[in-house]
């Protein structure tokens, strides 16, 4: 319950379409895509960023949590107000502030959207390589919040290579201003980084300056089709030992491709086991390279059949449906998305597929493989207690297998509530007070964004 003296403050300074206190319309602000309910006490829609310190000072003057959120496309619960107090959706500052192709910088309010950045860029000849399967609905602030990658981030790299500098608001209520405009600068410390990927536990971001790349002059698609998991992890390897880098390289298990098959009955073939989706981009002598090198990459002893293709298009828009078909035959997935160094892919796969029979879980891999970034999907019966405790057990000793192989607990979704339990299995606790004394000194009465990141003491 937020204090009266703090509503009638709010309602003086935002109009009842800014300001929602009624809960029906504060629901929607209540969860995100890990399906996770947490209401606020109210909702408010800053313009500009004089709002959004306004409305900074006025929680930490009446210690009120204050949760920063985009579309609420992440998985991981970091955008969840846990704690009530007020839900800050930047989600209507829209404005594109300039776009300057002479040194391939578009600058943004953190309510565009992804989709919006790639258009406005699309006409000068460049694009923003960061590319989520939200990204029709992510905003860059959202995107920036959790360093959101997505299938080129193999080649391009993820939100945080691609970031020159940010305007935000830090939890005491201070404007600051991060990076700078050129490709180069090394004055001060670092901020820009530490921002990005802080989930709003920092600072809530009001303006982002981000790098452009040219859009390439050709692109190509291949797929390879394989009879057994090793034999694709195989050729995985091998392709990325190649001296030219695929744009995007995509594993899908055969969990995966059932699922791919019960929405498009005729593009695989019925005993394909393991199949990986390849994109490579450059001139035409670069594509033609390197779609003889991948293919070479390709023969394995368990390969079917691996062949370019013309429809690109038709590979993404099968790829993105994975994770909306997932929702459809399991009541509960629990979805994380780890990183292990890509040479130890065949281990790692071959230690998920003893897990889950260990376990008795059905569970989908897919991902980003060039990265080493595989997403698990652990399906399970919520109603299920026993499964329930089984599924947990699986996932801690997934957690202690990514650790051991020198990989990370997350590679783009962040951590927010659904991974801070497990964080020490990666951050020793030196490090992690370090991490806590920023956040005080960024947000001293933790007002930002409380209790996402760090496990519960």
């Amino acid at each position: 319950m937020l204090p009266a003296n703090l509503i009638a403050d709010l309602q003086g300074a935002f109009p009842p379409d800014r300001f929602y206190t009624d809960p029906v319309d504060c629901y929607s602000y209540a969860y995100d895509n890990s399906r996770k309910i947490f209401p606020p006490d109210a909702v408010l829609f800053p313009l500009t960023g004089e709002e959004v310190q306004h409305i900074v000072a006025l929680c930490n003057q009446y210690q009120v949590p204050l949760t920063p959120r985009g579309r609420g496309t992440g998985t991981a619960g970091g955008s969840l107000p846990e704690f009530g107090g007020i839900a800050l959706s930047m989600e209507r500052m829209l404005n594109i502030i300039s776009v300057d192709p002479a040194n391939r910088v578009i600058v943004v309010e953190p309510g565009v959207l992804n989709q919006f950045v790639q258009d406005a860029a699309k006409p000068y000849g460049f694009f923003w390589p960061p590319d989520p399967s939200s990204a029709m609905f992510s905003t860059i602030g959202g995107n920036i919040a959790t360093s959101a990658g997505g299938p080129h981030a193999v080649k391009y790299g993820t939100t945080r290579e691609h970031v020159l500098g940010l305007k935000a608001v830090t939890g005491a209520g201070d404007f600051i201003t991060t990076g700078c405009y050129t490709t180069k600068g090394v004055v001060g410390y670092d901020l820009t980084r530490l921002l990005i990927g802080s989930e709003g536990t920092l600072a809530v971001i009001t303006e982002a300056t981000l790098k452009l790349t040219a859009l390439p002059s050709a692109i190509a698609g291949i797929t390879a089709h394989f009879n057994d998991l090793s034999s694709c992890a195989e050729a995985i390897v091998n392709i990325m030992s190649l001296p030219q880098l695929p744009s995007a390289l995509e594993f899908l298990d055969s969990g995966s491709l059932n699922l791919i098959r019960g929405r498009y009955p005729d593009m695989l073939p019925v005993n394909t086991i393991a199949m990986l989706m390849i994109e490579v981009d450059g001139s035409k002598n670069d594509i033609l390279d390197a779609v003889s090198g991948i293919l070479a990459a390709c023969r394995t002893g368990g390969l079917i059949h691996a062949n370019q293709v013309d429809d690109t298009a038709a590979l993404w828009k099968a790829r993105k449906a994975l994770s909306p078909l997932l929702r459809e035959i399991a009541p509960k997935k629990i979805n994380e998305d780890v990183v292990v160094p890509v040479n130890t892919l065949p281990q790692f796969l071959h230690g998920l597929t003893q897990l889950s029979t260990q376990y008795h879980l059905h569970n989908v891999n897919f991902g980003h493989a060039g990265n080493g970034n595989i997403h698990v999907n652990l399906l399970i019966n919520p109603d299920d207690p026993e499964e329930v405790t089984r599924a947990e057990r699986c996932l801690d000793e997934i957690f202690d297998l990514v650790i051991q192989l020198r990989g990370t607990l997350s590679g783009e979704h962040g951590v927010g509530s659904e991974k801070r339990a497990f964080v020490t299995k990666e951050i020793d606790h030196t490090t992690l007070d370090l991490m806590k004394s920023i956040k005080h000194l960024f947000d001293p009465n933790n007002i930002l964004n409380p209790g996402k990141l760090f496990p519960k003491t």
